[in-house]
């Protein structure tokens, strides 16, 4: 049961069904309709969707991630147990891509319960979503431009746009949702990329540090959380005082992560910084579903 908790990451199990969630409420607050029941089978179908896509992660990648030279600081603070399952043999290569089958079938099938058309575009999402986490895990281990990162986490921006499509249409609201939050990703990636920089380069992959140095991912993560900063206000003309409060408690959090970094580029910062991230994250999903509610 180690192994699966940790293939799963399974201590943030919470996380992912309020991100996704939050663009579902969203779209209440703009076409109407909510009901418990929808959101309880949207939660599902972010907490299936975005499991499955950690098992792919690891499946694809599951060769490279036995080359881990040091004691895993970033893996320790991903998974519970601190292990790589496939690598040590918690978890058998077969059985990973099991778990992965499962949880796709799943998701495709709550998705299936969705009213027309809103279930073909949360199901296109998906499908890109996990080609788009092959081609990121395959083009970084050989690449002289972040291609893979740029490209890569269009997925996880997507993720909460898809939790709105669940009711809502391919809008403005969704586009701002999208273009709000895809920012916020990458500077998220610079963050663990900078902590992750020693296995990084035993795996000889081609991340946002090991190609441009410590200063480099500081600069990456300072600018993209500058866009995220004008994006961020651009989306708040469409929601309300809630959501603004959230937002903004976000931004200084990212301010005080880009000053630690700043002042310190070492990965033992990056870990001290990377949970301002994951609680902005939480911060951002919480606010903007309560605002749609409330």
């Amino acid at each position: 049961m180690r192994g699966i908790a940790d293939l799963l990451r399974l201590h943030f199990f919470f996380a992912w069904p309020v991100l996704f969630s939050s663009g579902y409420l969203l779209a209440t607050s703009v076409y109407g309709l909510f009901s418990w029941y929808d959101l309880a089978r949207v939660a599902l179908i972010g907490l299936f969707g975005f499991e499955a896509g950690f098992v792919l992660n690891d499946y694809v990648d599951r060769t490279y991630d036995a080359r881990d030279v040091e004691d895993g600081k970033l893996t320790k603070y991903w998974r519970i147990f601190g292990t790589r399952p496939i690598p040590q043999g918690l978890v058998s290569p077969r059985q990973a891509l099991g778990i992965f089958v499962l949880l796709v079938a799943a998701t495709i099938t709550l998705i299936a319960t969705l009213p027309y058309p809103h279930s073909v575009y949360v199901l296109l999402i998906l499908i890109y979503s996990y080609g788009i986490e092959v081609f990121y895990q395959v083009r970084k281990r050989k690449q002289c431009f972040p291609l893979a990162q740029l490209a890569g986490r269009t997925d996880f921006a997507l993720f909460p746009v898809a939790g709105y499509l669940c009711l809502g249409n391919p809008d403005v609201t969704a586009l701002l949702y999208f273009l709000f939050f895809y920012p916020f990703a990458q500077a998220h990636l610079g963050a663990n990329d900078l902590i992750d920089v020693k296995n990084d380069r035993a795996r000889e992959m081609n991340t946002v540090t090991t190609l441009y140095g410590l200063s480099g991912t500081s600069f990456w993560i300072a600018g993209f959380t500058g866009i995220h900063a004008v994006t961020a206000l651009i989306f708040m003309t469409r929601l309300g005082w809630i959501a603004w409060a959230g937002i903004l408690l976000g931004l200084c959090l990212l301010i005080v992560a880009n000053w630690k970094i700043s002042r310190s580029m070492t990965q033992d910062t990056g870990l001290k910084v990377l949970p301002l991230f994951h609680v902005t994250m939480l911060i951002y999903a919480l606010s903007i579903g309560l605002d749609a509610v409330l």
